[in-house]
């Protein structure tokens, strides 16, 4: 089998450990845990490396390396759970850390819903080796990291003459890998890889005392070979903080408002906290015993593929080694599953989704979305209210759907933007505003592991002025 991301045999990819050491350590702990008694184990050994370079207004700011590793132990002693951890792969080191962690499961209540995993769970033989293509390192060096983030900044600044200043541009190229192992046979490890480039350029208008706007941009991919041109990365966020200059406060209203895609995928976050088994089992949702309810509109479906190739949620496995499924999470806004975790699914008298860890390549999708839905499309859809591209704070409370969040973005009338806005808030209830989603562009973009289009929500109340 050729190397891949569920291979890793050699160390010139910048790691110090190889696979077959990495196994070694996790049956050594796992022998260790037996031997002292638990009932059940669990163990995991990680390696991560990675280079960070900054640059701002053509002087280089930051470089910084980092490298990592742990090893993480979990026992049990019946339905008693302990975990403890250690950087030190020493064998004195290892058994200290299976001793602490049978220690404070000794001292720790019984839980009926702890435990590992159910067997017939488990990703075991060929389903814990499947290969999602998630390792490409990036042999670079911090010459070379900082010659991209300075054509990046370059490009931003050289835009417009408006654009007179940066908040800094930067490259990063991270990977790692683990392995992980428990006391029911489960066995199984990968290499992964995430590499990014961003930049934050500033405009600012004429005249003392001018108005200055600040927008960024950026491009992260598991491979450096699919990263946005470091140009091209600089010019948008550019282009974007320029939209932004002479911003208005608007009067308090009533209106529609449309999620820029990068938003809409905070949109389908708040989904996924509102759907999670730690906040259903601990109540602190407004979506409790939702499953076969109606809670978006009709015309949205959310679906979840941790098998995508490259895919930045992409897992073979979950967390605690529970094999992964696509799955449909939402049908017709009809509420299909949860995320689930053993331990979530068991306090909640249901059975894990392998969601430990969290969700894994979520797409949110309407049946009414044209191909020709894009970004101007959308706008048409709109009419007549606010185009969201910016949100400030953390204002969202789970327990009850109430969302206020700081916004900035465009007014929009007649399909058309107008000018752009600022200092104002949007505020509604999540409940509400899931059935109001009126539309949903055809202009995906891939939020970390999300992948939603713009999202149109019928409306909403802007307070301004």
């Amino acid at each position: 089998m050729p190397e891949s991301s569920t291979r890793v045999d050699a160390t010139h990819h910048g790691f110090a450990y190889r696979r077959d050491q990495f196994q070694q350590l996790v049956e050594d702990a796992l022998a260790f845990a037996k031997a002292s008694g638990a009932t059940d184990a669990a163990a995991e050994v990680s390696e991560g490396v990675g280079l960070s370079v900054s640059v701002r207004k053509g002087e280089v700011e930051n470089i910084e390396r980092n490298r990592d590793k742990s090893l993480s132990v979990t026992v049990y002693s019946g339905q008693r759970r302990g975990n403890a951890s250690t950087s030190d792969f020493s064998r004195a080191a290892l058994e200290q850390t299976v001793r602490a962690a049978h220690d404070i499961a000794r001292f720790t209540a019984e839980d009926v819903a702890a435990g590992l995993p159910e067997l017939e769970d488990l990703a075991l033989g060929e389903a814990a080796l499947r290969d999602l293509d998630l390792f490409h390192p990036w042999d670079i060096h911090a010459d070379g990291a900082r010659d991209i983030a300075l054509r990046c900044e370059a490009a931003a600044l050289g835009t417009d003459s408006r654009i007179t200043n940066s908040e800094g541009a930067g490259v990063s190229a991270q990977q790692s890998h683990f392995f992980s192992g428990n006391s029911r046979g489960f066995r199984g490890g990968y290499a992964s890889s995430r590499h990014s480039l961003s930049v934050a350029p500033i405009a600012s208008g004429p005249g003392k005392g001018a108005d200055m706007q600040r927008d960024a941009w950026y491009s992260s991919m598991r491979s450096h070979q699919e990263l946005a041109a470091p140009e091209a990365v600089g010019n948008y966020a550019a282009q974007r903080a320029l939209s932004r200059l002479h911003s208005r406060r608007i009067p308090t209203c009533d209106v529609p408002v449309l999620f820029e895609s990068t938003l809409a995928a905070g949109l389908l976050g708040a989904y996924v906290q509102a759907t999670s088994g730690g906040a259903l089992y601990r109540k602190s949702s407004f979506l409790l015993d939702s499953v076969g309810k109606q809670v978006l509109s009709k015309h949205i479906d959310i679906g979840e593929d941790p098998h995508l190739p490259r895919g930045k949620g992409s897992v073979p496995f979950d967390d605690e080694g529970v094999i992964t499924k696509a799955r449909e999470v939402v049908r017709e806004g009809v509420v299909q599953g949860y995320f689930l975790s053993t331990y979530s699914a068991r306090k909640l008298g249901l059975r894990t989704t392998g969601n430990a860890g969290g969700s894994q390549n979520l797409s949110l999708t309407s049946r009414l979305t044209a191909p020709g839905d894009d970004l101007p499309a959308m706008l048409r859809k709109l009419n007549r209210g606010l185009f969201v591209i910016e949100l400030m704070g953390q204002g969202v409370n789970y327990v009850t759907g109430d969302y206020s969040r700081g916004a900035a973005g465009f007014w929009v009338e007649g399909g058309q933007i107008q000018y752009p806005v600022h200092e104002i808030t949007i505020a509604g209830n999540l409940r509400e505003m899931f059935t109001r989603i009126a539309a949903v562009g055809a202009d995906v973009y891939n939020q970390g592991s999300k992948s939603v289009g713009s999202i149109l929500v019928e409306r909403m109340k802007i307070a301004g002025q």
